[in-house]
């Protein structure tokens, strides 16, 4: 098992799970984070961190789709070690619905 990001986290960010991390196997976008799920050690401490909940184990069904937007990006985007500051709108987006298809970026983000 691990753990994957949806799109729950797009335009929020707010990388509280970056913190609890014992692996670093958090990777940043411009407007989300991933999880590397060969990294992921799979000791869930980051699930309960994120405010806006967009972390699950991949055993839940909705999680295969995500899992392999983890693995790609995660291979793409720089490893994050810190938690920087969540966008200053983050809270407007908390809640919405259909993220992935109006706002996802592929673009890197930086630490």
């Amino acid at each position: 098992m691990t753990y994957v990001v949806t799109e729950v986290c797009i335009k929020c960010k707010y990388q509280d799970c970056v913190e609890v991390c014992p692996v670093d196997c958090f990777y940043v976008g411009e407007n989300m984070l991933v999880i590397h799920p060969d990294e992921c050690i799979d000791c869930g401490v980051c699930e309960p961190e994120c405010p806006a909940e967009a972390i699950i184990p991949d055993t839940e069904g909705e999680a295969e789709k995500w899992l392999e937007l983890n693995r790609e990006y995660s291979e793409k985007w720089p490893n994050i070690t810190r938690k920087g500051d969540a966008p200053s709108d983050a809270d407007d987006f908390k809640d919405e619905k259909g993220k992935f298809e109006k706002y996802f970026s592929a673009n890197p983000g930086s630490e």
